[in-house]
């Protein structure tokens, strides 16, 4: 147990180690291209600003005009027959969006039952089950210029729904 301990923190420093090394034993401009990938990661992060900021005031809007309350009341009388807490749909619903937005109703649902209790373990197993699928397509495909998704968006639904399904069944076991 000490020995994987020791390897979870070294880790990252071995890592660089080897990078470095292997940049110095290549005989390259290791800084140079450390400022050159940081200068490409910034660009990046402009490219996506947009979207991300679109997501994040759509997901404020639909939390705080109280719609994914709605939402949840009305979709409870299909999801309560399947063990699946109205409570939760919020947060199914809105990590499909944003992670971050997600994780406070997260804190919200903590709050109200507990972390430990059962909606408190549904969604912790869920939060880890699930993707945030349209933030994750938005922001690849518009950096590499992806047009044509095919089957990525049916085959995320499906995978997310089945995450859902597995946390209902793991937490409930």
């Amino acid at each position: 147990m000490n020995f994987l301990l020791f390897l979870s923190d070294a880790t990252i420093p071995i890592l660089i180690f080897l990078i470095v090394g292997y940049g110095i034993m290549n005989h390259r401009p290791i800084y140079d291209d450390f400022i050159k990938g940081a200068k490409d990661g910034f660009h990046t992060v402009i490219g996506i600003m947009p979207t991300l900021i679109g997501l994040m005031v759509g997901v404020g809007i639909l939390r705080a005009s109280g719609f994914l309350d709605l939402l949840s009341s009305m979709l409870g009388v299909i999801t309560e027959p399947l063990h699946f807490p109205a409570a939760l749909v919020p947060v199914s619903i809105v990590k499909m969006f944003s992670s971050s937005a997600a994780t406070g109703l997260v804190l919200d649902i903590f709050k109200e039952y507990g972390p430990d209790s059962l909606y408190g373990t549904i969604t912790s197993i869920m939060m880890s089950c699930t993707e945030t699928i349209f933030y994750t397509m938005s922001i690849y495909f518009m950096t590499a210029k992806v047009q044509k998704t095919r089957y990525t968006l049916a085959g995320a639904l499906f995978t997310t729904l089945i995450g859902t399904i597995a946390s209902v069944i793991l937490a409930m076991s």
